[in-house]
């Protein structure tokens, strides 16, 4: 049995938990001039899931995408050790001419 899917202005719902937040530092800024945008996506998700994701949401040509993880670090608070979680993290390079403004939300 397929599994059922809503669909909302034409989106796949699956796309909002693939793509989970913009991941916004100084290294990403400066890939900005590059044409690429760095997201925090989903641990289980996939190259292809990301490039549908990001088209869909943000009407864009996608280009490549490029996928690392974060392992998470061992800190400590009141003495007391405890263990960041990994982030899996996708830099997705767009066509020429496209733009995405990831301070304006979806």
């Amino acid at each position: 049995m397929a599994k059922a899917v809503i669909k909302q202005d034409g989106i796949d719902t699956r796309h909002y938990d693939v793509i989970v937040a913009p991941h916004i530092t100084e290294k990403a800024t400066l890939l900005s001039e590059h044409n690429a945008v760095v997201f925090r996506v989903a641990e289980s998700a996939t190259k292809p899931e990301i490039k549908a994701a990001v088209e869909a949401l943000f009407s864009v040509k996608v280009v490549g995408v490029n996928t690392l993880v974060q392992k998470g670090k061992v800190k400590r608070w009141k003495g007391k050790p405890y263990r960041r979680s990994d982030v899996k993290k996708a830099v997705v390079t767009l066509a020429p001419g496209q733009s995405i403004d990831v301070t304006s939300g979806i």
